[in-house]
């Protein structure tokens, strides 16, 4: 498995922790983020490792910036990312065996170093259970990414 790691200057301080137990785990990282202080846009490494994982040269991501948000909410604009916030173990496994996510992104200001390593593995351990009812959501989400269209007013709002 191959995994792309990006992550911000406030997201930093968490990248060590995240590295070892990718290594821990003899996952090949993709170093995908900035290794300095200095002051970065999120989005910018969002694209970078959502990018990385649309071509296939990674099979997941994980970001990191300061709670996490920022960089799902910019990573979710790609085609074909299903990334998610998660601090805790159960999520960061179920996203993946329920919802086939392919991108954890963690906050350094929420977690510290040895829950973030608990919630690589989960990630990284983790696979899509392809019975039908997830098949089926994860097929009703591409049609929403194919849509694009903007929603109707409700009824109710017409008025």
């Amino acid at each position: 498995m191959r995994v792309a790691v990006g992550n911000d200057h406030i997201g930093l301080s968490l990248k060590p922790a995240v590295m070892a137990e990718l290594e821990r785990l003899g996952v090949e990282v993709i170093n995908a983020g900035v290794d300095s202080p200095d002051r970065v846009d999120y989005p910018d490494y969002a694209a970078k490792v959502g990018r990385l994982v649309q071509s296939g040269r990674a099979d997941r991501g994980i970001l990191i910036c300061g709670s996490g948000v920022g960089m799902c909410i910019a990573v979710n604009k790609l085609h074909g990312i299903r990334a998610s916030v998660a601090h805790d173990v159960y999520s960061a496994h179920q996203g993946v065996e329920h919802d086939d996510m392919n991108v954890l992104c963690l906050g350094s200001q929420i977690a510290g170093a040895a829950v973030a390593a608990e919630l690589v593995n989960a990630f990284v351990s983790a696979e899509f259970n392809q019975v039908e009812r997830f098949a089926l959501r994860i097929r009703k989400i591409a049609e929403l990414e194919q849509s694009g269209a903007p929603l109707e007013r409700a009824d109710h709002e017409a008025n």
